[in-house]
Order: structure tokens, then sequence, then C-alpha cells
């Protein structure tokens, strides 16, 4: 790697919109129309990537939740060039031949655009058998095998195993093709794989979870880590923790790169983006507002009777041992909690999850992105709400425009596969 500081990287998101449950009703229709609608934006100004979530529960996580990622960017793979395609998927529910499977043929299908975002999950154990959710140490054992696994697959094709051979044909050498004999405490998987070796050798490897198991995990395989940092502070402690676990596994200096979430309120001018602020905080639906912090906080406390202008009890927030669900997210708004913060305050905060939030003009919401860019504890910025026609001006009119005066983002891609777009290190 370099010693010159790459560009800031951008994403954007295609997945969750309710303009889904419209389309379902709609025969004229596909569910896909909305993400084609926010691909091509995204194509036609440069931005990196797509980023598909998973949502695997009803109700807890919106009512129906977002299309299974892996077979949304198959789709917009076939319509989109350039552009990364990021799906998350769990490690919790999916077998590591699987995954392989499926990463490996949609890097194939979109010529070298694939991406996996690695989670354990939180939710959805309910769906996949009857017992409980492991936990966090379970999980993250399990997800550590998984990767070990499905990179010794992505290398089970050694160079040389399939070649051209005249004008259009190809020779496979069966010999260099090697079983991984794998076997352990999760997984017994003998391989190798049985898709030809991939464009990108491994899509790019991003990883979300920032407890302690999450730190561990990310630090030895992940080239991304997505994060919930909502304050400067919380991404220099963080970035620093991460990097320096990274170093003892051997990693390049500034790996991982920090992906950060940037939920932003756009006004043509402060006293504007101040009103939509203030608007979006009176119309907060506070009963729901208090489940969803609830579950924030580890979904194991009841905050219906207790008064909006008064902090939370500290004898109702949890202990971090305790919680078997988003012990990162359980961090953030604990501590928001015990700052002082009042039960109003915390739900119009749960509102964005614990993600980094700012409001104001795009030269002021610039002025944010680039203080965390210039501290090193930014890499990938995700720029939401394209979905919707006035925040889409405000990006691609507004703030992208902006980061480029700057110098802080790319004006176009710079190569042809995601890997070389986000400027990573060569694999090996």
């Amino acid at each position: 790697m370099g010693t010159e500081r790459r560009t800031l990287k951008t994403v954007t998101g295609v997945s969750g919109s309710r303009d889904v449950y419209a389309a379902a009703l709609d025969p004229t229709r596909s569910t896909l129309d909305e993400a084609l609608r926010i691909a091509r934006i995204a194509q036609d100004n440069k931005i990196g990537a797509l980023f598909a979530a998973d949502l695997l529960s009803f109700g807890a996580q919106g009512a129906i939740g977002a299309q299974e990622p892996l077979i949304q960017l198959a789709a917009l793979s076939a319509v989109t060039r350039d552009l990364g395609l990021i799906a998350t998927v769990s490690t919790t529910f999916h077998h590591p031949y699987n995954l392989a499977r499926l990463f490996g043929t949609l890097d194939h299908i979109s010529n070298g655009r694939a991406a996996w975002n690695a989670v354990t999950s939180s939710l959805g154990e309910e769906n996949y058998g009857d017992q409980e959710l492991p936990s966090p140490q379970e999980r993250y054992a399990r997800a550590t095998e998984s990767l070990e696994v499905v990179n010794a697959l992505f290398d089970s094709w050694q160079p040389g195993a399939l070649r051209s051979h005249g004008r259009s044909a190809t020779v496979l050498d069966e010999s260099l093709v090697e079983p991984i004999d794998h076997v352990g405490q999760h997984f017994s998987v003998r391989g190798p794989l049985n898709i030809p070796p991939l464009p990108q050798g491994r899509p790019v490897q991003f990883q979300a979870g920032q407890s302690a198991g999450g730190i561990e995990l990310g630090a030895r395989f992940a080239e991304v880590v997505f994060t919930s940092l909502p304050t400067l502070e919380d991404a220099v402690t963080y970035t620093k923790k991460l990097r320096t676990r990274a170093a003892e596994w051997g990693r390049a200096d500034g790996l991982p790169l920090i992906f950060s979430s940037f939920h932003a309120t756009y006004g043509a001018t402060e006293a504007e983006a101040r009103r939509l602020v203030r608007e979006a905080a009176e119309s907060t639906d506070f009963d729901a507002g208090r489940r969803q912090l609830a579950d924030m906080l580890g979904g194991g406390i009841d905050l219906s009777d207790l008064p909006l202008d008064k902090p939370i009890p500290e004898t109702l927030l949890p202990q971090l041992d305790s919680v078997h669900r988003r012990r990162g997210r359980v961090e953030i708004f604990r501590k928001l909690a015990a700052s002082g913060a009042t039960l109003r305050e915390l739900v119009v905060a749960a509102k964005d999850t614990g993600h980094w939030a700012a409001a104001g003009t795009p030269e002021q919401l610039a002025d944010a992105i680039e203080e965390r860019y210039r501290a090193n504890v930014l890499d990938v910025i995700s720029l939401g709400g394209l979905a919707d026609e006035r925040t889409a001006d405000f990006v691609v009119n507004g703030l992208l425009p902006e980061l480029r005066r700057r110098g802080l983002v790319d004006t176009d891609y710079l190569g042809g596969s995601y890997r070389e777009n986000l400027e990573l290190p060569p694999l090996g």
C-alpha cells in the first residue's frame, strides 16, 4: 500500500424502501424498480457502490423488511457497470460452502464487483430452527470459522488451473484445483470450490459489528468495517483499537478501511436545516420510539411508563455482558443514557440507530465529512436517501460536487473491479 492517502469512497443503499410495498401490489411494476432508479443515479454520479442490508424478521425490523440482498444485487449487476455490489449476509444462518458459491457467482456475473458484508445477526433465529440465538461468543466463533473456510475455498484454484487455449478454448488442469479438507468445530468441508477462480480473487470483505468479538473478526479478516460512530471522539477511539489489533494480525497499515453511514439533514441554509431537524423531532411517535430505543438497549427493558423529560434510571440500563444482541449499538446508547440525556432526547437520537448524524448546508456537511477524513477515521461513506427526490438533489448537486471540489472524492471510477476502485492492496 502506498503512502499517499486514498480518496474518500462513496456508497449508497438500495434496500428497505417502502416503495417495495406498493410495487408488490402493482402487476405492472417490479419490486426492483426503486433500486434500479437509485442505481442509475449512483452510476451517473460516479458513486462507488450499492449496499444492500438484510432484515430477517417480520415486525422487529419493520413489518416486511428488505428483499434478499444477493438476488437483488445480482439483478442490478446486469443493468449497471463499475458500481460495487455489497450484500449483507449472515454467517450464523448460512453455510460457508453456499456462501462461497453465492458470492463467487456474484463476482463472476458482475465482472469483479462483488463484496460481502459479513454479519453475525442479532435477530431472526426463530426462522432457522427452534434454538435460541447463540451467544455473541458462539456467533463470532462460527463467523471466524466461516470466513476461514470461505477464503480457503476461494483460494482452492491455484494459478494456471484454468487457462486460455487458442481463440475460444480453455484448458483445465485439475491437479491445480485442490481440496481444502477442512474439519472444524462447526463445519466439515472437503472442497474445492466448484466454480472458476474469481475475477477479484476474492470478493471485497466487509464486516459489520463493533463489540469486542466484532473488532477481533474485523481486525483479522475485513478489508472494510461498517461502523456506528456517532461522534468524532468515538471514531478516533474505535479506529485506533481496531487498527492496533489488525497490526497484531499482520495486516497492512491503514487496514481495515472505516466505513460510516452518514445520516444527513440537508438545508439550503443553516436555518432551514435546523428547522427540518426541529420538525422531525416534534413529529416523533414516542410510543414507537420507546420500543425502538428499548431495542437499541438490547431489547430487555420496558420504557413505556417512564417520563419523557427525565433520564432513564441507571438501574434499568443493561450491563453489556448480559446482552446477546448488538452489543456495539447497546454500548452507544448506554453511554448516551448514562451521560444524563432524557428519555425524549434518547428516543429522538434512536431514530438514527446510533449512526453519525449531522445537519446543515452541503458546504457545512462537507466540513463535517472532511474533518473525519483528515483525522484518518473515515475511508468510505454511505450517502443515503437517494430514493427521496429532494435528498437526491442535495447529494448529487450539492454535497458530491463540494466534496469533489475539495479533492476528497474521485471524479471517475479507478479500475474495472470494485477492489481497484477502493484502492485496496493486492491479495496475498
